[in-house]
């Protein structure tokens, strides 16, 4: 698979199904080179990916991510592997530990720690059989990777790691332990507003959703943040380390620093100004578009 530099990162569970093919399709029109859906509480994201992949041509259709709860390793390795044949090896398996809150409020399952879980699940991937015919090239796993630990199983285990909602700092930090050669598909969220109040407001709204998952809080504490400016709205130091708002130019010198940190791939996520979410704001994505 070759992936390309930039990407697509959207929860397109509020689309229909046709609503979806099209933004696929726009998506690859603008030139992204794949399009990152997330596993929540919607769509199954194989599924969905089936979908997606048949209706384009070029674009990498990539889960940011799947949870392993969801599935036993098996039948994740037969999801991955039907979809990379099927689809000319564009189909890019991101997998993730999830937040023990979802995992065990909501799911009502055992939440492991996550390094010795996620390990012992590629393991199982890595034995497991499969009987129909075989891609053309071995498809690509990566791990939702935050802290050292889970960087170095990435490393060792994987073609790489999808860090999400972090920095350009954490970005040189995270291929520091991956090595020059492995994958490191960034996320970095967006907001194409200028004025800093209300691209503050904008991305606060986002920030809500995550700020009390203990994952991505104890990551945000080893980049250098502190419980302040997490807590509550979130400091403008949380904000503006975690979100890309401004002009467009602004917005692609922050994905710049990205790669300069030695990302080898970045999913813009667009926040959508007008706070409709679920609908694309397809005029950041136009001023993006490589």
């Amino acid at each position: 698979m070759e992936l390309a530099k930039l990407g697509v990162w959207f929860f397109t569970d509020r689309l229909s199904a046709a609503d979806a093919r099209a933004a696929a399709q726009r998506i690859e029109g603008l030139g992204y080179g794949a399009l990152w859906i997330p596993e929540t509480m919607g769509r199954n994201p194989f599924a969905h990916a089936a979908w997606l992949l048949a209706n384009t041509d070029r674009l990498v259709v990539a889960t940011g991510i799947a949870n392993i709860y969801h599935r036993e390793p098996g039948v994740t390795v037969q999801a991955q592997k039907t979809l990379a044949e099927q689809s000319g090896n564009r189909f890019l398996l991101g997998l993730g530990v999830s937040h023990k809150p979802l995992v065990e409020g909501l799911r009502g399952l055992s939440y492991g720690k996550p390094v010795a879980t996620m390990r012992s699940y590629l393991e199982k991937m890595a034995v497991s059989p499969y009987t129909s015919i075989e891609p053309d090239s071995a498809p690509p796993t990566i791990i939702a990777a935050l802290g050292p630990k889970m960087l170095e199983l990435a490393r060792d285990a994987t073609h790489g790691a999808h860090p999400y909602f972090t920095s350009p700092a954490h970005t040189r930090m995270a291929r520091e332990i991956l090595g020059p050669d492995k994958w490191l598909c960034v996320e970095q969220k967006v907001v194409m507003e200028t004025d800093p109040d209300k691209a503050r407001t904008l991305a606060r709204v986002t920030a809500r959703t995550y700020q009390a998952l203990p994952n991505y809080r104890n990551n945000w504490l080893r980049m250098g943040l502190t419980e302040g400016d997490i807590a509550g709205d979130g400091s403008d130091a949380f904000i503006d380390a975690t979100f890309a708002w401004g002009d467009a130019e602004t917005v692609r010198q922050r994905v710049d620093e990205h790669f300069e940190a030695g990302a080898s791939h970045v999913c813009i996520q667009p926040v959508n100004r007008a706070g409709r979410f679920g609908e694309v704001d397809w005029e950041t994505l136009e001023a993006l578009a490589p």
